[in-house]
């Protein structure tokens, strides 16, 4: 009998995961839910497997109602959700993935019994705090919960992260011991008009309006939003490419697993390039990404509501999409590369990973979808796919996604390799 699915949230990422388990021989039902019940309606008309129901993911209980009996849960929702839909799991008792991770957990942390404030990294940026605890809390405080149940949670199961952080385990094994993991990624993919995010804008400006998390000698620490630049220009690239300091999950999860995962990692940064961070980097530096009020014309208004409310919503419908390409795109390119240093056999070497996936263009041939659709969407599908595949059986718990088995590793880019998601690693 095949598995019953739950995604929660149809957005870009959640409709390419729709799509992708409609395909899928092992899944019998899915369920689409979201609380705006026509963009759910879109979504379902198109698929054989799917039915669709509205949710209010503020409310545990239908949460629970929408996913009676279902065997896999994917969470797609914006992220103070995410202790909703934990608990809804828990009381479903399925397995759960999530395309994020969650910064909604940190009071969870600080009334809990583990919580020691004097062993806690002083972050500058409060939200890195709020970050720091709350992926504390998801190891610690839902991890027990998981295994008491005999199922697993995996978070962080997106493109970044998810797929870059499966690449970035991947370098290890190039590796006796590892100094310095460099995650970068530039979104290439520019349209003819203005259309700076291919994804949630919210949540693109959330990120930029925070300082950067990195790993660096061994603790967390903060560094400056946009800052520290390095520039690259990999053989496939036309000019060379700034990249920035970003907020990104990756360096806090190479932190945490430092010892066990990545070879006594030392320091791990995320850095990030492309429209968006063009379009942002100004906005902050004038403040126009502050949340707090300010009075302007005796008006009080938020700089970073009031930018978000001109920026363009992300293109999910297929006639949407089909828009851009027929105007034609200025730029259709990206990167996603990992440079892990450290040693082999006493040497000092460089493991430089290099994912090659469907571009903007292709991606919409082959799927209908955008390629951060395709990348995000297609990533998560195939965390859905260990799922579906028994690659988990036998663990209970909660994990992100750079803490697979080598084995693991394997069978994900092998799922990959179908969709022509690839890695090409180079030793120097």
């Amino acid at each position: 009998m095949g598995k019953k699915v739950l995604v929660l949230g149809v957005g870009a990422q959640g409709s390419a995961a729709a799509k992708r388990l409609d395909e899928e021989a092992k899944v019998s039902e899915i369920i689409c839910a979201d609380y705006d019940i026509d963009a759910v309606n879109i979504i379902v008309k198109d698929l054989t497997k799917a039915k669709g129901v509205k949710v209010d993911a503020h409310d545990v209980n239908s949460i629970i109602a929408a996913g009676e009996g279902a065997d896999l849960i994917i969470n797609a929702l914006p992220l103070e959700c995410t202790e909703n839909v934990l608990d809804a799991t828990l009381a479903i008792k399925a397995d759960y993935q999530d395309y994020a991770g969650t910064i909604s957990l940190d009071q969870m942390w600080i009334d809990s019994e583990f919580h020691n404030p004097a062993s806690e990294p002083k972050f500058e940026d409060p939200a890195a705090t709020k970050w720091w605890r709350s992926l504390n809390a998801m190891y610690k405080i839902y991890g027990p919960k998981f295994e008491e149940i005999g199922k697993l949670a995996v978070f962080g199961t997106g493109a970044a992260p998810g797929l870059i952080c499966a690449a970035t385990r991947h370098s290890m094994r190039y590796l006796d011991s590892c100094d310095t993991i460099y995650n970068f990624v530039w979104e290439g993919a520019i349209a003819k008009r203005f259309q700076p995010f291919w994804w949630s804008p919210v949540t693109a400006l959330n990120d930029m309006s925070d300082m950067a998390v990195a790993w660096e000698d061994g603790k967390f620490i903060n560094t400056p939003a946009f800052g520290r630049d390095l520039k690259r220009q990999y053989d496939y690239m036309d000019e060379e490419i700034t990249f920035r300091e970003h907020c990104h999950d990756e360096p806090l999860h190479y932190g945490f697993n430092y010892d066990k995962y990545f070879k006594g990692c030392k320091n791990a940064y995320f850095k990030y390039a492309g429209a968006g961070m063009d379009f942002a980097k100004p906005l902050y530096e004038a403040g126009l990404l502050k949340h707090e009020k300010e009075e302007f014309q005796n008006m009080m208004i938020s700089p970073f509501e009031f930018v978000l409310a001109h920026v363009p919503h992300a293109p999910k419908y297929e006639d949407e999409i089909k828009s851009f390409i027929d105007e034609g795109m200025a730029v259709d390119s990206g990167c996603m590369v990992i440079e892990s240093y450290g040693k082999k056999a006493g040497k000092d070497t460089l493991v430089e990973v290099h994912v090659s996936a469907p571009g903007f263009v292709e991606s919409f041939e082959r799927a209908k979808m955008t390629g951060e659709m395709y990348l995000t969407g297609q990533s998560g599908y195939l965390y859905s796919e260990m799922f579906l595949n028994d690659d988990f059986k036998g663990q209970a718990g909660v994990i992100s996604s750079d803490m697979l088995t080598d084995e693991q590793v394997d069978k994900f880019f092998e799922y990959a390799a179908k969709l022509d998601i690839t890695l090409d690693v180079k030793i120097k």
